[in-house]
């Protein structure tokens, strides 16, 4: 069998582990990287999501290397694109003008930049990045990961070792792989002392996946896709988890202290890019679904650059609720079951969906392959937002920043912090287990070293959603932005501990070493506190 070294092996080429190459890179480790997927980037490309980002990313809340990424995005439209003239000057440029987000864009754009902020150091010989690859088995020395076989495009099996390993998966896949101690799913209140976690906890009660896809819309035709073998299923579902209501329709109750919304649609809307509403807290009881999730808004182009505007399709409509995609025999089907939902929810647009003007349908909607690098016009993978989790040395709870309980005192301040992040809730989407999800607001909050650092395996650093968060602190942890900086907190403790001839635990544990990690990650523009007069 053949075998690669380097000083850092990353498995998963998602946000965090693009994050954590770039920071171990530029520290001047060398690094293997492999991903599953023809795509880096996971949410923000393989996915279709959008980036999740708090209102104040533009100056604040964000690691600088996460601003370059931003503004590169930025400088491919302005370089590349037909912009108009306004859209050129705005130096928030949004090419969706999506209210999800202030930077709306597709995946494409998103992958291109990423290639060029990686293609420096694979040039160099010092990054090897392996697509298309998975990881078959993790091996271990006592408490020591030693290296991982992995199965390349072509179907060959290699061993890849690093005296440190990164696992930066959708999943966690690393944790379950090599027997390492993590969690799934809800904890009780008993286990983790969140006045919002349940009685009993369910390992298999994780939040909702989304498999998501791209539109638009060309009126007078009618691009109609086959009726799905499911559909009438999907069409008549009624989880629990919405109170009785339909999955497939545009109401949806109130829950948790949420109001209830009655979302809209209206297709190509002549709106003005500049009036979209960007602060998630003025959405208001009747969202627009078009606009929510765009990603490329024709009239931020010159005129006859797109014939209609392109959507990313994440809405509560294909939130799939059926089971969980991973620690379950039955996995399998509701991976198929999750992408069958978001093809029903497409036939159910096309065909009955009732119109504002009394009608039921738009047969104009058409699914865009050449912008999820798909041959359906379906992401390359679902959407997760919830991943093994590893027992880790701090676990973060909501008490930690959830602002109803911390009483005006803003979110904890942890000594060990390596990031910061925010968003405008916990957001826990309707549950496997019957949940109908919802959350707390919470505070700007600060990244734990101790929540990247495991009980027990001393060489392996979380990276991704697998972090130590609980099923309900995951809600705000796991955004991009959050992610990209967890990210680099994982690839520059690497980086660290390889210079310094140290574990990560020994970095957290003396407080000489900890302030010279700390002041690394500002070297190198980590953003480590918040503003304590800043708050949701």
């Amino acid at each position: 069998m053949k075998q690669q070294q380097a000083d850092l092996l990353i498995v998963g080429g998602g946000v965090g582990g693009v994050a954590a190459a770039l920071a171990a890179l530029r520290r001047g480790a060398s690094v293997i990287m492999t991903e599953q997927t023809p795509w880096l980037g996971g949410q923000l490309t393989t996915q279709l999501v959008p980036s999740d980002e708090h209102r104040r990313i533009e100056t604040t809340g964000r690691n600088e290397s996460y601003a370059r990424f931003r503004d590169l995005v930025r400088d491919h439209y302005r370089a590349y694109y037909p912009l108009t003239d306004a859209a050129r000057a705005d130096p928030h440029l949004n090419p969706g003008a999506a209210w999800v987000s202030p930077l709306s864009v597709e995946p494409t754009v998103i992958l291109s930049v990423i290639h060029s902020m990686l293609r420096p150091y694979e040039a160099a010989g010092r990054l090897v990045v392996m697509r298309e690859t998975v990881p078959l088995a993790v091996h271990s020395e006592g408490d020591r990961v030693t290296g991982v076989t992995v199965r390349d495009a072509e179907g060959n099996e290699l061993d890849l070792a690093a005296p440190f390993v990164i696992d930066a998966t959708e999943l966690g896949d690393l944790l379950d792989l090599g027997g390492i101690e993590h969690v799934t799913g809800r904890e009780s209140r008993g286990d983790t002392g969140e006045p919002s976690a349940p009685e009993k906890a369910d390992p298999l009660d994780m939040q909702s996946v989304t498999w998501c896809f791209a539109v638009e819309h060309l009126a007078g035709e009618d691009h109609t896709i086959d009726r799905p073998a499911d559909y009438d299923y999907f069409r008549d579902w009624r989880p629990p988890q919405l109170d009785g209501e339909r999955v497939l329709g545009f109401r949806r109750a109130a829950h948790d202290g949420s109001i209830a919304r009655d979302y809209t649609l209206t297709i190509n809307a002549d709106d003005d890019p500049f009036a979209i509403d960007v602060d998630h807290r003025n959405m208001g009881e009747a969202p627009e679904l078009w606009n929510y999730r765009r990603v490329a808004a024709r009239r931020q182009f010159q005129p006859g650059t797109y014939e209609s505007d392109v959507v990313i399709v994440n809405w509560p409509m294909n939130d799939y609720v059926g089971g969980p995609l991973f620690g379950t025999p039955d996995a399998a089907s509701h991976w198929t079951g999750s992408k069958e939902l978001s093809r029903s929810l497409l036939y159910w647009l096309q065909t009955e969906a009732p119109r504002p003007d009394g009608g039921t349908g738009w047969p104009g909607l058409r699914l865009a392959p050449r912008v999820t690098g798909t041959a359906d016009g379906f992401a390359m993978m679902p959407y997760f937002r919830e991943s093994r989790r590893i027992r880790a040395e701090r676990t973060i709870v909501e008490q930690d920043f959830d602002r109803d309980l911390r009483d005006g005192r803003g979110a904890e301040r942890y000594p060990d912090t390596v990031g910061v992040g925010h968003y405008y809730w916990i957001d826990r989407h309707a549950t496997t287990g019957g949940s109908a999800g919802g959350g707390g607001l919470p505070e700007p909050f600060e990244i734990p070293l101790g929540a990247l650092v495991p009980q027990r395996v001393r060489n392996l650093i979380p990276a991704a959603k697998n972090i130590g968060t609980t099923h309900i602190s995951n809600g705000s942890y796991r955004l991009q932005p959050v992610e990209w900086s967890i990210g680099e907190a994982a690839g520059a403790l690497a980086a660290y501990c390889i210079a310094n001839r140290l574990e990560p635990s020994a970095v957290r544990s003396d407080a000489r070493h900890l302030d010279d990690f700390q002041r690394d990650l500002e070297r190198g523009g980590a953003q480590l506190r918040w503003d304590p007069a800043l708050r949701w």
